[in-house]
């Protein structure tokens, strides 16, 4: 901000001249031109010099008179409020209704950089996060050392880091391909895989979201698993995995589905009743006493 300076221009009249004003002669005497007439200097004064809107007098032709906006100052009394320091050849920025230097302005409204403990100017490129305040050149990786600038970053208790140094450094890694988790992702056995990492041994079938058991501890869905490592029912031949609450019946090395284990001449279920073995065929014993 700046102010402008202004004052009335004077002349020496050497002819029969009177003041508009007060009708007297300005032969020999200083004069201001106005547009409605020359003016002594005392009525000039009295009748169109401005107040000083600080000290409340008036500001003389004869005084270097500066203003800002609708105010208008004698040059001594154009000061900064703080420091008492002369701003009519100085920077200022107005406060209210305070004109303050340049320094003051900074020392009491502007932010100082928490790296570097210096005032962040006004108009300066800064960066501001939870209330604390930065030179742009200042608020740099705490890893790599490189300013963070407009990028993304990741706060970390005190410290701040840019995104690739803060996956590099902190954030876990997928345990089949090795490359860290941004986001998302499963939990298998205490260890994060990417959700498109996470299949089946068997079939490669993405597995996120799905039933699914293990063997060996390689994870494996349904299918896979039942043929090829459960026991298959005797009747059927399916595999019997015992997944949605399926139960099933074991006799000697032979097993069943439990809607599986019936009388093979009537079809009577067996689950939970006698039974009499007849070579590869079960049978309720009303139909092993016909034989």
């Amino acid at each position: 901000l700046s102010a402008g300076e202004g004052g009335p221009q004077t002349g020496t009249m050497t002819e029969c001249f009177d003041c508009d004003n007060c009708k007297e002669s300005l032969y020999g005497r200083k004069y201001i031109q106005m547009d409605n007439g020359p003016y002594c200097i005392p009525c000039y004064d009295a009748h169109f010099a401005n107040t000083c809107d600080e000290c409340k007098e008036l500001i003389g032709h004869d005084c270097r008179e500066l203003y800002y906006e609708d105010r208008h100052y004698h040059e001594h009394c154009f000061r900064c409020f703080r420091c008492d320091r002369s701003l009519a050849d100085e920077p200022f920025t107005c406060q209210g209704e305070e004109l303050l230097c340049n320094d003051c302005y900074c020392s009491e409204f502007s932010s100082k950089c928490i790296a570097c403990e210096k005032t962040v100017m006004p108009g300066s490129r800064k960066l501001e996060y939870n209330g604390q305040t930065w030179h742009e050149h200042c608020f740099i990786c705490s890893s790599c050392q490189q300013p963070i600038g407009s990028r993304s970053f990741i706060p970390d208790k005190k410290d701040y880091y840019c995104v690739p140094c803060y996956e590099s450094k902190f954030a876990p890694r997928c345990t089949r391909c090795k490359k860290t988790l941004t986001k998302g992702g499963v939990t298998y056995r205490d260890e994060p895989w990417h959700k498109e990492c996470f299949v089946c041994t068997g079939c490669k079938t993405p597995l996120a979201g799905q039933q699914f058991t293990s063997q060996d501890d390689n994870p494996y869905c349904i299918k896979c698993f039942g043929n090829l490592y459960a026991k298959k029912c005797s009747a059927c031949t399916k595999p019997i995995t015992g997944f949605g609450g399926g139960k099933y019946v074991s006799f000697e090395d032979r097993h069943w589905h439990h809607n599986c284990f019936n009388c093979a001449r009537c079809n009577t279920s067996l689950v939970g009743k006698g039974f009499i073995p007849d070579n590869d065929e079960i049978l309720c014993r009303d139909c092993s006493s016909d034989l």
